[in-house]
């Protein structure tokens, strides 16, 4: 590799790692004659997909020039650091050289917005475009939809893209002005409405025309920087919530607010990015997208903000005793999601296994159930334990956080609640 592309490669890495929506799920694309690569199943960058094999992506950022000086961001023009540029055919051919020497699968790009968004947008859609067309690269590709670019840019993105993402960064307005006085709301949503109806579209005529070009096919996603601003985790939740809402968008990624300009008086002063509340939110993220949980079940006006902790899950059960505890052999499925401890999996095992004969503890323990946690909340054939209404949620609070602690994060950043929940 030439030193001097190599320089720019290693710039343009570094400025890229704190976007953290960085996925490749939902694209099924065989490999074609002629053409390179493939994309299967789902994946994250550097783990791997459903059939075993590991997925890895170049993520990089076009130019970590900027014309925006947003308070939180390494790339703010005001920022004195290395700045690089790579051109259209210098990323394009990085990318294919990864490829071949299979150090990659696919590509997520994403860019600082010099001159203006559609001077930008229109070379990251160039870059996309020669890769499919001139280069037949049929691997994953994740590309960041600059904010304000026209909705014609947009279009083209979605056609060439498997994935298209629009960080919107602060949950609310009046921080995004206080840290970000050139961006607004408008021009991050209007983006997104342009991929929502774009997907829209495709599906409708995909159903009329089979081989019409599907256009976004990952669906979109989105970044919420964490701790930046006082905003409670009520208010990111109903956000995420509604952003959820949309048929198009597939997740919201939470980042935890990593002090790289600490020289700037309007962020707070942190020690270390808020890893633990990061976790929640995830966690809480997943109760909205798999347990059928209401955001104001999850957080409320007397709880704005989730327990750093225990789950949210269990903080949701010990907040409401009178729900407890679920007779393991009666209940319905909804209800057995809900007992802490018991996941998707583990519900759906429950259901179908009580139907020949009653489950006592031995056989929901082979089910992958956390007994430490849903011993408290269940009966079942012969489980002897006291429940939560025999003990209090207070005392229940204080055995589950009383277990021997290793190291804080280690223990408590696990997804989404148990490891073999």
């Amino acid at each position: 590799m030439d030193a001097r592309i190599f320089d720019k490669l290693k710039i343009l890495a570094e400025s890229a790692k704190y976007d953290v929506s960085c996925a490749s799920s939902g694209v099924s694309r065989k490999a074609r004659t002629g053409g390179i690569g493939s994309t299967s199943g789902w994946g994250i960058c550097h783990s791997f997909t459903e059939d075993g094999r590991c997925i890895s992506l170049l993520k990089i950022m076009l130019t970590n020039y900027c014309m925006y000086d947003c308070a939180y961001c390494i790339n703010r023009r005001s920022n004195d650091l290395p700045r690089a540029t790579l051109s259209v055919k210098e990323l394009v051919e990085l990318t294919v050289e990864f490829y071949r020497r299979n150090y990659i699968e696919g590509l997520f790009l994403s860019s600082g917005v010099v001159r203006n968004p559609d001077y930008t947008m229109e070379r990251l859609v160039r870059a996309v475009k020669d890769l499919r067309l001139v280069h037949r690269f049929n691997g994953y590709i994740h590309m960041k939809s600059i904010p304000g670019a026209s909705q014609e840019l947009v279009n083209e993105a979605g056609l060439y893209a498997d994935r298209l993402s629009v960080n919107i960064e602060i949950p609310n307005e009046k921080s995004l002005q206080l840290l970000a006085p050139e961006k607004n709301f408008k021009s991050v949503l209007t983006p997104m409405q342009y991929i929502q109806q774009g997907v829209l579209q495709s599906i409708e005529e995909r159903k009329k025309f089979r081989h019409a070009p599907r256009f976004a096919p990952a669906g979109q996603s989105t970044q919420i920087v964490i701790g930046a601003t006082p905003d409670s985790d009520q208010e990111i939740l109903k956000l995420s919530s509604a952003f959820y809402r949309r048929p198009s968008m597939k997740r919201v990624y939470y980042s935890g607010f990593v002090p790289v300009n600490e020289y700037d008086k309007r962020l707070p002063a942190l020690k270390q990015p808020p890893l633990v509340r990061e976790n929640r939110l995830y966690q809480a993220d997943w109760l909205m997208r798999f347990y059928a949980f209401r955001v104001d079940e999850i957080v409320n006006d007397a709880y704005p903000d989730l327990d750093l902790e225990i789950d949210p899950k269990l903080s949701w059960a010990l907040r409401h005793p009178e729900h407890f505890p679920v007779d393991i052999n009666r209940a319905d499925y909804e209800m057995i999601l809900r007992v802490p401890g018991i996941g998707v999996k583990s519900a759906a095992l429950i259901v179908a296994s009580r139907r020949y004969g009653n489950i006592g503890a031995h056989q929901l323990k082979k089910m992958g159930v956390v007994l430490k946690k849903a011993r408290y909340f269940i009966t079942c054939r012969e489980l002897p334990n006291r429940t939560i209404n025999e003990l209090s949620p207070e005392a229940v609070r204080s055995r589950l956080i009383s277990v021997p602690k290793r190291n804080l994060d280690e223990r408590q950043l696990q997804l989404p609640f148990d490891a073999t929940e």
